[in-house]
């Protein structure tokens, strides 16, 4: 089983959601409002200063668990959706998971997920 975490740009969200609908044994997504900056510090971009801290741009986070043979066709899925050829469309990462369990049933591994 993999982890794959994704920040994209907001308005990408629902086109990558759509497009994840399509790919056949996905069973969920979770999606999470997050602020951070990358490597350009926010420089040039719509920005909030709060307090002295430092500028955060919006972004979504997504979060899938899934079946190793699954991990190509989401990532690339993700990445194709995301992407606007703009500085700042995101990351996505990938790493193992090592097990999961079913709260309502006590199923373990790739059953759980």
């Amino acid at each position: 089983m993999k982890a794959i975490v994704a920040y994209i740009k907001p308005h990408k969200l629902e086109s990558v959601t759509l497009a994840l609908h399509h790919v056949e044994g996905l069973s969920g997504v979770s999606v999470s409002d997050v602020r951070g900056f990358g490597r350009g510090r926010a420089g040039g971009a719509p920005h909030t200063i709060k307090e002295g801290l430092a500028d955060f741009i919006p972004h979504v986070r997504l979060e899938i668990v899934c079946r190793d043979a699954l991990v190509e066709p989401i990532v690339e899925t993700i990445r194709r959706e995301a992407h606007t050829g703009l500085r700042g469309d995101g990351k996505i990462f990938v790493w193992p998971v090592e097990d999961a369990v079913r709260i309502s049933t006590g199923e373990r591994g790739e059953v759980a997920v």
